[in-house]
C-alpha cells in the first residue's frame, strides 16, 4: 500500500493542521504544534487577498503566547514587518524564536492599569497604531477571522471521527472554542460546547484577578467569545492544570502545554461520567515552551505547585460565587453575556 505524503510550501501550511488521537474509547484530543498559525494566517492573508493588508505594510498585534509567534511565522513569509506588544510572560526562548523571525517585542508592565496587563498591552498597542496609521492590526480577540479559520478543523473532525456529542476546549480569544463548535453545529445542533478557564478570568463571570496559569482566560472580555454558544463552564486552578499536563506526557507521552492539561482534566471527567458519548478535547499548543517551568519538579516546588494532585471531580457551582481556586464546573446553558450578573 503506497501512502502519499503531502508535500507543503512552508512549515505555517505544514504547522497548521492538528492531528487526532484517541485518549479513551470515547475521548479524543485534536492535537496542535502552534494552533494560532491558523487565525494568524487567514486574517492576513484574508487581509492580503481583500487590499486591506498591502505589500510591505507594517504589523501591529499584542500578544503574549502563541498568537505572537504564528503570526511572527506569517509575517515573515509574506514579508510583513511585525511588532509584538506583550507582556512578562513572553519568556526569554519565546522572545528569541519571535525576534529570529525578525520580530519586533515591546514588553509593557502595567499590572494596575485598567484591564490589569492586557488592558495595558492594549495601550500601548493603541499608542502606536497613532503613530503608524499605514500599520494593520489583526485584533485577535474581535476579528472574526479568528473563529472563522476554524472551520477546516471542524470538516476534519467530522470526516475523522463522525458524530460527537461534546467539544470541550480551552477559552482565551474565544476563536477555537466558538469556532470549531458553531461549524459542527452545522452538522448536529445538539453539541455540547464546554469551556476551560481559569479562576482570575473575567470571561464568565468572574472578577480579574492575577492568574498563575496563562494561556487562557483573560482580564478584559474578547468580543469573539460568543456567549450563547457555552452549555458549561470548568474554571481549573494552576496547580490541577500543571499536575494534568504533566499526567498526559507521563500516561500517553503528550507533550503539550498546561491550557491542554486544563482541558484534559475537564474533557476526562467528562468521558468517564458518559461512557456512550463521544468527546472531543482540544490541545493548542506543545510542550517546549515549559520545559522550565510546568516540566521543572524545583520550578514547580518554588512556587508551591508540586504534589498537588486534581480531585477526582469538580466542585459544582450554581454561580461564579461558589468557584473554588482548584476545579469547579457550572452550568452555564448558553447564557447571554448580559446575564453574568444573574449567575452571581
Amino acid at each position: 500500500m503506497t501512502v502519499q505524503t503531502p508535500l507543503f510550501d512552508s512549515m505555517v501550511e505544514a504547522m497548521a493542521m492538528p492531528r487526532f488521537v484517541r485518549l479513551r474509547p470515547n475521548l479524543h484530543a485534536v492535537v496542535f504544534n502552534l494552533m494560532k498559525i491558523l487565525p494568524a494566517q487567514y486574517i492576513i492573508e484574508e487581509a492580503r487577498a481583500t487590499g486591506s493588508l498591502t505589500p510591505g505594510t507594517p504589523v501591529l498585534e499584542t500578544s503574549s503566547g502563541t498568537f505572537a509567534l504564528g503570526l511572527a511565522m506569517v509575517c515573515r513569509r509574506w514579508g510583513h514587518p511585525l511588532t509584538i506588544v506583550g507582556d512578562p510572560a513572553i519568556d526569554p526562548a519565546l522572545r528569541t524564536r519571535l525576534e529570529l523571525l525578525g520580530t519586533r517585542v515591546e514588553i509593557v508592565d502595567g499590572f494596575d492599569a485598567p484591564g490589569g496587563i492586557q488592558g495595558a498591552r492594549l495601550a500601548r498597542l493603541e499608542e502606536l497604531r497613532r503613530e503608524r496609521p499605514d500599520s494593520f492590526v489583526p485584533g485577535q480577540y474581535d476579528n472574526p477571522g479568528n473563529p472563522a479559520s476554524y472551520l477546516p478543523v471542524a470538516e476534519m473532525i467530522a470526516r475523522t471521527l463522525g458524530p460527537v456529542d461534546r467539544l470541550v476546549a480551552p477559552v482565551g480569544s474565544g476563536g477555537s472554542s466558538g469556532g470549531i463548535a458553531n461549524a459542527l453545529r452545522v452538522l448536529d445542533r445538539d453539541l455540547e460546547l464546554v469551556a476551560v478557564d481559569t479562576p482570575g478570568s473575567v470571561i464568565f463571570g468572574l472578577p480579574d484577578a492575577p492568574r498563575a496559569l496563562r494561556g487562557l482566560g483573560n482580564s478584559l472580555m474578547p468580543g469573539n467569545v460568543s456567549h450563547t454558544s457555552y452549555d458549561e463552564v470548568h474554571w481549573v486552578g494552576a496547580a490541577e492544570a500543571f499536575h494534568s499536563t504533566r499526567s498526559l506526557f507521563a500516561d500517553h507521552g503528550m507533550f503539550v502545554g498546561p491550557t491542554s492539561g486544563a482541558a484534559f482534566l475537564a474533557a476526562d471527567w467528562h468521558a468517564r461520567c458518559s461512557p456512550d458519548e463521544t468527546t472531543v478535547v482540544v490541545f493548542p499548543d506543545d510542550g517546549y515552551r515549559y520545559q522550565d517551568t510546568v516540566y521543572s519538579e524545583s520550578w514547580l516546588r518554588e512556587r508551591g505547585f508540586w504534589g498537588t494532585e486534581p480531585p477526582g471531580e469538580p466542585r459544582t457551582a450554581t454561580g461564579p460565587v461558589e468557584v473554588d481556586p482548584h476545579w469547579s464546573r457550572m452550568r452555564w446553558n448558553r447564557r447571554p453575556a448580559a446575564e453574568h450578573a444573574l449567575a452571581r
